[in-house]
């Protein structure tokens, strides 16, 4: 099957410019985040995010599967992540207690002083890199548009 010029809806050359802006911004701020997390606490962007759900979950305890799925990950990549946090003393994995085939992602005492630890940075970090640079409007408008797209991406 091939594609004719008249089958692509083409990016005007504005739509092209905030793309690449989008795409740059992303990266850039991905970065900053990675690098102020790993020189001031050891922990990458990853291991973070995981931190952070199993904080926000009931017992500090989610499913692998949903832990994959909240963070937008494959389950092999959170895997990875979550056994280099074990090694660490910052997680554990347990079989779960209602079903004998899942595993389940907790976060140890260990793994929650870290990341109350790492939090205050990692915050002061997202204010300078990207909440504090941009207005109230801009940063509302920036989260629904997000809200358009993150429900989709998978459905592509």
């Amino acid at each position: 099957m091939s594609v004719t010029e008249t089958d692509v809806r083409w990016l005007t050359a504005e739509q092209q410019q905030w793309w690449r802006s989008y795409l740059q911004g992303t990266a850039r701020l991905t970065e900053a985040l990675s690098r102020q997390l790993e020189t001031d606490s050891g922990l990458s962007l990853n291991e973070y995010e995981v931190m952070v759900r199993l904080s926000e979950a009931e017992g500090r305890t989610m499913r692998m599967a949903e832990l994959a799925s909240s963070l937008v990950h494959s389950r092999s990549r959170v895997t990875h992540t979550v056994a280099r946090m074990e090694r660490r003393g910052l997680v554990e994995r347990r079989a779960c207690a209602s079903d004998g085939r899942g595993i389940n992602a907790v976060l140890t005492d260990q793994g929650m002083a870290a990341l109350v630890e790492a939090a205050p940075g990692h915050v002061r970090a997202v204010r300078e890199h990207l909440v504090d640079r941009l207005t109230d409007d801009q940063m509302r408008a920036l989260g629904e548009a997000m809200q358009h797209v993150a429900p989709d991406v998978d459905a592509v």
